[in-house]
């Protein structure tokens, strides 16, 4: 395949980078007003179900093609990034309600989530067409999660919600590092920074810019809590 061909199907800024930020920014807003205008209501609760299998259908079918040969590749099929888990605990969190899915589901698909959106590292190589569906066709489906639980369906996080999306970060942090280390890959770029540009290359080398990653995290989390508590202080 003529990877030179390949690569002017997606750039970033794009028309296309462009149609799905704006499909994903109006898709979100009519499915928060959807979520508050029928709160509570049977058909509600009937659609959030079906979210969550189409969620979960779409986060698994993607994973299974990517695993299969000829697509399979050990520096990219294996569901290791933070995104991949976060996928998974989306449709949970759809379909269940429990506090740590939504906690995983607000803060990660609210920060990494939108971060891969606006700088993806996306260089379609194999089957270009599939790679660029798979890659946005997963990342709109969990920003609308997100956003459809938080401000659709009225969860809000809390303090114990902040602590519990930090230690599941560092926890699969340390995880991923390992495994890095083990196989020569390089899952959610602990190892080294992505080659295409992102808002890492403002934070310095490894590993410097791991730790100003996650005092950003601890800050802008925290930025991102406090609204919801103040406001179930003040009521």
């Amino acid at each position: 395949m003529d990877t030179r061909l390949a690569a002017v199907t997606f750039a970033p800024y794009g028309l296309t980078h462009w149609v799905v930020l704006a499909i994903t920014v109006v898709g979100a807003v009519l499915l928060a007003r959807l979520g508050r205008r029928y709160r509570g209501t049977p058909a509600v609760e009937t659609f959030t179900r079906i979210f969550a299998v189409v969620q979960l259908t779409v986060t698994l079918g993607f994973m299974i093609v990517w695993l299969t040969p000829p697509f399979f590749d050990v520096k990219q099929s294996l569901p290791l990034h933070l995104s991949d888990v976060l996928r998974l605990v989306a449709a949970y969190a759809l379909w269940s309600r429990r506090p740590w899915a939504f906690a995983l589901t607000y803060y990660w698909g609210l920060t990494f989530n939108p971060q891969a959106m606006l700088t993806p590292d996306l260089r379609p190589d194999v089957a270009p067409a599939l790679e660029i569906a798979s890659y946005w066709l997963q990342h709109v489906l969990v920003m609308w999660a997100a956003v459809y639980l938080t401000w659709g369906l009225g969860l809000h996080p809390n303090w114990r919600s902040y602590r519990l999306a930090l230690a599941a970060t560092l926890a699969w942090a340390m995880i991923i590092f390992i495994i890095n280390r083990a196989l020569g890959t390089n899952y959610g770029y602990l190892n080294s920074k992505p080659s295409s540009a992102s808002l890492l290359d403002l934070m310095g080398q490894w590993p410097w810019y791991l730790l100003v990653s996650l005092a950003l995290l601890v800050a802008f989390w925290a930025l991102i809590t406090w609204p919801w508590t103040s406001r179930n202080e003040s009521a």
